[in-house]
């Protein structure tokens, strides 16, 4: 019996719905978990204490661009964000591989990698608001500004579930690990 492809599960959502510590939660939860891949994204902005990120120049970034190094790349908030080319050798070998991306990379994963799950990770406007003033890396008027974008652009669509993330972590958690043992499942499961 042919291997089935894995799933591309894409994590979505405004800045300090809590994305990175859901991938965080599942990455530990399933560090045995061989059919699951954490894909670990390259930004053009240093390393910080809140998300796990490899770091280029804007000029290596788009050189690792030309030239096929990644599978899905995008530009937002005057950054550069790539996701590696690895993670399509990982789906054909039917592992699902989990990705922090944007909304702004949906349509082309959509088009490009199936199948596909889009985790639209949100919270309530004042929990966004605490989290984004706890990171201390924006002004009151760029946070008002994220915040006013939260909602707008988010996807919709038969792939998507969403998870609310206001409350503590271990129970949006808990319904990511539900959400990417049953990515596991799928590809387990006879064509």
């Amino acid at each position: 019996m042919e291997a089935r492809r894995g799933t591309l599960i894409l994590v979505v959502g405004p800045s300090g719905a809590g994305k990175d510590s859901l991938i965080e939660y599942g990455r530990k939860a399933l560090a045995d978990e061989a059919r699951i891949v954490f894909a670990r994204r390259t930004i053009t902005r240093a390393e910080g204490a809140f998300e796990d990120h490899a770091t280029l120049t804007e000029e290596l970034f788009r050189e690792r661009a030309e030239t096929g190094g990644f599978a899905l790349h995008w530009r937002a908030h005057g950054l550069s964000y790539g996701v590696p080319a690895s993670i399509a050798a990982d789906l054909a070998a039917g592992r699902s591989v989990v990705v922090n991306a944007s909304r702004l990379a949906v349509a082309e994963a959509r088009q490009r990698f199936l199948p596909l799950r889009v985790v639209v990770v949100t919270a309530r406007r004042e929990v966004l608001a605490e989290r984004l003033r706890g990171r201390g890396r924006e002004s009151e008027a760029d946070i008002a500004r994220r915040l006013d974008r939260a909602e707008i652009g988010l996807p919709s669509g038969s792939d998507v579930v969403r998870l609310d993330n206001s409350g503590p972590l271990a129970v949006a958690g808990e319904d990511f690990l539900a959400l990417l043992k049953g990515c596991v499942g799928a590809a387990e499961a006879p064509s």
